[in-house]
């Protein structure tokens, strides 16, 4: 018999990292139940997610469904100048796909009988035997294991670490996507088949494509892109994130909703300040949108039969492409524990949070630091090969 046969888990987010967890729980013997707060099914906005290892993990190993299915790959890492040369390039194949396409197929797998959309999570009680969620609508749900994927806000965390508060980096960034079939010739060309990045002072931009909703043929693909951009703390980074409705925003303004003063200035310096190719696929962008930099770390991620995961645990900055494949590598070594805890709950996370603690540690570390070089002191060099993506460090 199963040591979780009869168990059951709530996890609190339904995104990537809160579907992860459910699968794998579920593989374990649980009964799972997923908790998400918005109303309506997820889509991610289109932005791009670069794959790694752990990320990818349950299509290569779990699923029924082809990770080639779900993704694009690129075989070059290159640096463009402001004039569209290639300042920088080297061999190096990595492979992405959309947050919806992703999602997706998560959800497909999981299923909808058990994912429940427009609860909000607000609080939770615990004692040695069970903990019990509470959520905005009233309603209460009981469980002998509670993971938190909620993100970024993460209600959670607040309550397990009071003192991990959001901290603002200097800097926002820019988000969209272009069909690549609507590029110029030249443009489509120089991009298809690389990672691209053009550097300037103060300030970069990363491209690369990503399925489109049709699939991942060349007809489909997006090129997706983050355009990091340096807005000081205070009364302009406000002003920024009050939205066409006058509601302000804390961590991104949605698509449609950033005021089209800033989207005019951005398309204006996109033509001023970068290659040629990147203010294409800037200025070509219908809806982009606003994402705040900002990083976040509890000190701990178990509390009883409680825990945190992803972003909810640790939210760095984007520069590793590690966000995803965190909260992917957190999941898989709870799995681990619990399975080798053998149905002791509070034991399986008290081994399991050192070494989760211990990777967002040196992850928050390093991508500060990336940051720093690229948009304060100029210090990002193409080819560096410490800039390189990774989770566990740069290239792994």
């Amino acid at each position: 018999m199963n040591a979780y046969d009869g168990a059951t888990a709530v996890v609190v987010g339904g995104s990537i990292g809160g579907l992860t967890t459910a699968l794998l729980l579920r593989d374990l013997g649980f009964s799972v139940d997923v908790f998400e707060r918005t109303p309506t099914a997820l889509d991610g906005r289109g932005s791009g997610i670069v794959l790694q290892p752990d990320t990818l993990r349950w299509f290569t190993e779990r699923s029924e469904q082809h990770p080639q299915d779900l993704s694009t790959s690129t075989e070059w890492v290159q640096y463009l100048g402001t004039g569209n040369e290639v300042v920088h390039r080297e061999r190096t194949t990595w492979s992405y796909t959309s947050w919806g396409t992703f999602y997706r197929a998560l959800l497909a797998d999981f299923g909808t009988d058990h994912y429940h959309l427009g609860e909000y999570a607000c609080g939770f009680d615990q004692d040695e035997q069970r903990a019990t969620v509470r959520f905005v609508s009233g309603r209460e749900v009981t469980a002998d294991l509670v993971v938190f994927a909620d993100g970024i806000t993460s209600t959670a965390r607040q309550r397990i670490d009071p003192a991990a508060a959001l901290t603002y980096s200097g800097y926002i960034g820019w988000r969209g996507t272009v069909p690549e079939k609507d590029l110029t010739d030249d443009t489509r060309e120089l991009l298809r088949n690389a990672i691209t990045y053009t550097v300037v002072p103060h300030s970069h931009i990363t491209l690369y494509p990503i399925p489109g909703e049709g699939g991942t043929g060349p007809r489909d693909r997006l090129i997706n892109y983050v355009w990091y951009r340096n807005v000081p703390e205070g009364p302009e980074l406000s002003e920024m994130l009050i939205d066409k409705r006058g509601i302000p925003g804390t961590v991104s303004i949605h698509p449609s909703q950033v005021q089209d003063r800033y989207v005019d200035e951005m398309r204006q310096s996109a033509r001023r300040m970068l290659s040629p190719a990147a203010a294409e696929v800037v200025e070509k962008t219908e809806t982009p949108y606003v994402q705040v930099v900002s990083d976040v770390r509890a000190s701990r991620m178990a509390d009883g039969r409680v825990a945190l995961i992803g972003d909810a645990a640790c939210a760095a900055r984007p520069h590793a492409a590690a966000g995803t494949a965190k909260a992917a590598a957190d999941a898989w070594a709870l799995s681990a524990a619990l399975e080798e805890a053998a149905g002791d709950i509070g034991a399986a996370l008290r081994k399991w949070e050192p070494a989760q603690l211990d990777i967002s540690a040196r992850l928050l570390e390093r991508v500060v630091d990336m940051g720093s070089r690229s948009q304060f002191s100029n210090t990002w060099t193409p080819g560096d090969p410490s800039l390189r993506f990774g989770l566990y460090g740069p290239g792994r």
